[in-house]
């Protein structure tokens, strides 16, 4: 294929949070095209060279707080010096993503999320004008649309959402990631769309515990006789975790919940309501985010650090008992990983997913007794555990591997420049 160089544009590419990796799993297909990726964002994890570092395009800059809060406040009033200030904020970055194109000569722009999910308006608008003006291929990824999370259905900035949540222009190819997404994008604003799943290597299987991580369960103070429950989310409202912590409690096995992440953006208050009920329950919790990160490393007081790698092959049960997922990652992971999964059926698993022949224990937004039962057969089972995974695994390489995300890709960029 002929060289080209891509420009992903986001609020943050760095961690393990759903957009950041799924964009260097896209990264890594253009790579073996012998294309060229360059990255914009308020932080960045990507290589220094290939970095454009804008901390004014992150949700967690100061005055992107600021605009949030006021457009997202209950009001349907819209003061003048609001729209003053996101449009003086819009004008900065349009010159600064003029500046990204520029100097890395990018032939392909790739927004991540930022013309989905209304965190920073100034910067959806400022990539809509520069897309209208420049008139550069674009192929927009969305993973959250506004109108599938309640807290962005009263604001004062209808207009703005209308005009760039996405925005409808002929150079722009639009991806999402679950046909519930799709059907609404057509139904709500006329753009079809690609369907492009969140992917995992499984061409390539996991390799196998080694001396680093050999001793997790030590490190972390998980006892060999205690069942590994991991819960790979993080601690906010709509990954219920709440539900894995009564699972536990009813399975009346000797466990632990091994829970990942940190709150990160959406607040503490959860995670305060969650270590309460683990405490009523009476089960033991552990918060293992301060010993999880994005590389193998040590603390400042010289314990390890694990990725989230090195501990699931440890586990002995995924739970991911989600109210809502744009996609389910942790799913996928816990697939990859080859270990029984509890998963609430929400609706893209229900509608995406599930057809497709997956087995997991299954819950209907509550645990019921059928719930506990079905785990407590399956974790006495391990011939059936075997037969589970390895089916599921065999599902995944055929329906959300590299493979497919080439294939699409391929198909999108053939649109765009020709075969």
């Amino acid at each position: 294929m002929t060289k080209r160089n891509v420009g992903f544009i986001s609020f943050r590419i760095s961690g393990t949070d759903g957009v950041s990796l799924e964009t260097k799993k896209w990264a890594e297909i253009f790579e073996r095209w012998g294309y060229s990726n360059y990255y914009m964002a308020g932080e960045l994890d990507t290589p220094e060279e290939n970095s454009f570092i804008v901390p004014e395009t992150h949700f967690k800059h100061p005055e992107s707080i600021r605009l949030y809060k006021q457009s997202f406040n209950g009001t349907d009033t819209r003061p003048r010096q609001l729209s003053r200030d996101i449009h003086a904020m819009r004008d900065t970055l349009k010159d600064k993503i003029y500046e990204f194109i520029e100097k890395f000569s990018i032939d392909l722009l790739i927004p991540q999320n930022t013309l989905t999910i209304p965190l920073h308006i100034p910067l959806a608008l400022a990539l809509t004008e520069v897309i209208a003006e420049a008139n550069i291929p674009v192929i927009a990824h969305h993973h959250d649309f506004f109108w599938e999370r309640k807290r962005f259905l009263r604001n004062c900035v209808w207009d703005y959402l209308n005009a760039a949540y996405p925005p409808h222009l002929n150079s722009i190819h639009h991806v999402v990631i679950n046909s519930s997404a799709q059907n609404q994008l057509a139904l709500r604003t006329g753009i079809s769309s690609t369907l492009i799943p969140n992917v995992m290597n499984f061409e390539n299987p996991h390799p196998p515990i080694d001396e680093y991580n050999s001793n997790v369960r030590e490190e972390l103070g998980i006892g060999d006789d205690e069942l590994f429950v991991l819960q790979p989310t993080r601690v906010v409202q709509r990954k219920g975790i709440e539900h894995a912590i009564e699972l536990v409690a009813r399975m009346k096995r000797k466990s632990v919940l091994v829970i990942s992440h940190a709150s990160g953006d959406e607040g503490y208050e959860y995670e305060q309501r969650v270590k309460e009920f683990a405490e009523l329950l009476k089960i033991r919790a552990l918060f293992v985010d301060h010993r999880i990160g994005d590389s193998r490393g040590t603390t400042k007081d010289g314990k390890k650090i694990y990725t989230l790698e090195d501990i699931y092959p440890h586990a002995d049960l995924v739970t991911y008992p989600s109210l809502q997922e744009g996609f389910g990652n942790a799913f996928l992971e816990a697939v990859y990983f080859k270990k029984p999964i509890l998963v609430n059926n929400y609706s893209i698993y229900s509608y995406d997913i599930k057809p497709k022949g997956f087995e997991a224990i299954e819950m209907d937004n509550f645990i019921s007794d059928k719930t506990v039962r079905e785990m407590n057969a399956l974790l006495d089972d391990p011939d059936r555990i075997k037969k589970i995974t390895e089916k599921n695994y065999e599902l995944s390489l055929r329906y959300y591997s590299y493979t497919v995300l080439e294939h699409k890709l391929k198909e999108i960029v053939s649109n765009i420049w020709g075969r």
